[in-house]
């Protein structure tokens, strides 16, 4: 049994512990509360967006001559796997490792040739002693997660599609659900993919310019928008999962505490009883 000294130290050291996870958990709490306004303030535009590319999404589909929606063979893929830069975030990282692995196995047994633009340093790291082929690793994005680096980032992958580079871009992100919660997914970036919707009352729009323009001007700030969405997105989860994880682990170090100051009294206790036995053992002795 550890004696006195031992648990006072352990105790000590826990304590110590529990006040830097309680500390981390709300800087991750305001930065949380941070990226979700951005969140909200994105969400009705993006929609937005979305709602007038579904009114287009028919002459989308008929233009075969489009750049970003032309669908054609993929023989080269670039994904783009974002995490984050620091640790302490529970299975945060890992969901996104797991979902990139699985998706270069995938390629491989296709026959198609995956590169990976990593954004986070935790994902960078992980795949880069997998031995994957990496693109390129831009780690600053995430720590920004402005529209601004978001937007550099939209336009240099667009750039790579339009210029033949690859024949798809997928993303690989953990989405936003709530605090607690963050799901991994891997969406399409490029080509775009529109179903036409049909309706039983068809309706006449009347476009100023054409829709041609609309479509060449609009596409372009919709990748923009949809790469910061999942930035963000990634933000948020990534805060989310710290919040959660620092909060168990305060929660861990208090029960913690709890059973070494009850070993720590039973110690003590019994010194006292043992100490208590020798002066009466002692006392009797000299009679």
């Amino acid at each position: 049994m550890a004696n006195l000294k031992e648990i006072r130290t352990r105790i000590a050291s826990v304590t110590s512990t529990k006040q830097i996870t309680s500390a981390m958990k709300m800087v991750a709490a305001a930065k949380l509360r941070k990226a979700q306004n951005t969140i909200t303030k994105l969400s009705p535009y993006s929609q937005k967006m979305a709602g007038v590319l579904a009114l287009l999404s028919e002459t989308l589909a008929e233009d075969a001559d489009n750049v970003f929606t032309s669908q054609k063979p993929i023989k080269k893929m670039l994904a783009v796997a974002i995490s984050s830069n620091k640790g302490l975030c529970g299975g945060f990282n890992s969901y996104v490792y797991k979902s990139a692995v699985e998706l270069h196995d995938d390629c491989k047994s296709k026959n198609i040739d995956v590169k990976f633009y990593t954004i986070g340093k935790k994902i960078s790291e992980g795949l880069e002693k997998r031995g994957f082929d990496i693109y390129k690793t831009n780690n600053d994005v995430i720590d920004k997660a402005d529209y601004q680096s978001a937007e550099n980032v939209a336009n240099e992958l667009t750039s790579l599609y339009v210029n033949g580079d690859f024949d798809c871009i997928k993303i690989i992100y953990n989405k936003f659900v709530n605090a607690a919660v963050q799901r991994v997914e891997q969406c399409n970036f490029l080509p775009l993919s529109f179903s036409v919707e049909k309706s039983k009352f068809k309706t006449d729009y009347i476009f100023e310019p054409d829709k041609n323009t609309i479509v060449s001007k609009l596409i372009p700030q919709w990748l923009k928008t949809l790469f910061y969405q999942t930035i963000a997105d990634s933000a948020a989860g990534e805060q989310g999962a710290r919040m959660t994880a620092m909060s168990k682990a305060t929660d861990n170090a208090t029960e913690l505490i709890k059973e070494l100051n009850l070993s720590y009294n039973k110690v003590r206790q019994a010194s006292i009883t043992n100490e208590i036995i020798e002066i009466v053992s002692g006392a009797s002795a000299a009679k």
